[in-house]
């Protein structure tokens, strides 16, 4: 399967922070295209190692066959790799305390699952309400739509979407139901809370699709795994002046990443908590001027790092 046209986010900007040395051993979290892990994989060389986490098995095709190109490439400089097919909250299953000089993700949903109408993760086309990044998961948007109560679903919708219409468009939901795809969904938000400034460029279902993203899959959850496993003490992944790369696309996330950097950065005396990280980003990363335009993804993305103390 060839990989479809994909552009890395800050890719230029995460290998920098990492610090991808030869015979390094470096997890990437969101395989996805393996754009970023291409990159690291060229820095490696044949000593090091390369463990990729990608819980869509779609993508995990996708990322082989990407992989396959750069290793008939490469040839003997080719380091050696390992796909998992596992959300990366289930690292530390997979990884032992001390293993990695290096950990980078990028969190959010991937090019490919918003331009497959069939995924259902985007309001731009004609979709079933699914939204799983894990087809095999059990819960899917339209189960949440259809099944939770209007208080619920406006919290949801409040909470991970930060919409401030949530309670409005909770009760419009709820009157239209039952609702199966994501063209209906839009219509009816949209009805409901049209955007309330003339010429605003977002959507005005984009919030309440994240949050119905976000709850099907878990993605603060997940995240809160991943920080457990690098920000510990001895228990972490990363080897001591070992670096943690995190992209976060909104708010939500972000704050994750702020507060549990800011936290493992202070540690905690009055438990018997040293300092576990290093901050190196004192603020968010951002795209330049020039990559926004050339891939308006990266417009909301921002990049933090830390070093294992």
């Amino acid at each position: 399967m060839a990989a479809p046209q994909h552009i890395p986010v800050l890719l230029e900007e995460s290998l920098e922070y990492l610090h991808v040395r030869p015979g390094g051993v470096i997890a990437d979290c969101t395989l996805g295209f393996a754009g970023h892990s291409a990159a690291i994989a060229r820095r490696l060389g044949p000593a090091g190692r390369l463990i990729a986490f990608d819980r869509d098995e779609a993508a995990l095709a996708v990322a082989r066959a990407t992989l396959a190109e750069l290793a008939a490439e490469l040839g003997s400089q080719m380091p050696a790799v390992d796909l998992v097919p596992r959300p990366f909250s289930e690292i530390a299953a997979v990884i032992a305390p001390g293993t990695l000089d290096g950990l980078l993700a990028d969190f959010g949903v991937s090019s490919m699952q918003l331009d497959q109408a069939h995924r259902g993760f985007s309001f731009r086309a004609e979709g079933p309400l699914d939204m799983r990044m894990d087809p095999r998961s059990e819960l899917t948007a339209q189960q949440v739509v259809n099944q939770a109560d209007e208080e619920d679903l406006a919290n949801l919708i409040y909470e991970f979407g930060e919409e401030r219409r949530s309670r409005r468009i909770a009760r419009a939901i709820v009157r239209a139901r039952p609702i199966t795809t994501t063209a209906e969904l839009a219509r009816i938000v949209s009805a409901e809370a049209p955007p309330i400034n003339k010429g605003e460029k977002i959507h005005p279902a984009t919030r309440t699709f994240q949050a119905l993203r976000i709850r099907v899959n878990d993605e603060l959850g997940e995240i809160q795994s991943l920080l457990r496993a690098v920000t510990g003490g001895a228990e972490s992944l990363l080897k001591p002046g070992g670096r943690v790369v995190l992209i976060s696309f909104h708010s939500l996330e972000d704050r994750l990443v702020k507060d549990s950097f800011r936290d493992a950065a202070k540690g905690d005396m009055r438990l018997n908590k040293p300092p576990t990280l290093e901050i190196l980003t004192r603020k968010p990363v951002v795209a330049s001027e020039q990559e926004s335009m050339r891939n308006p993804r990266s417009r909301s993305a921002k990049l933090r790092a830390a070093q294992k103390i």
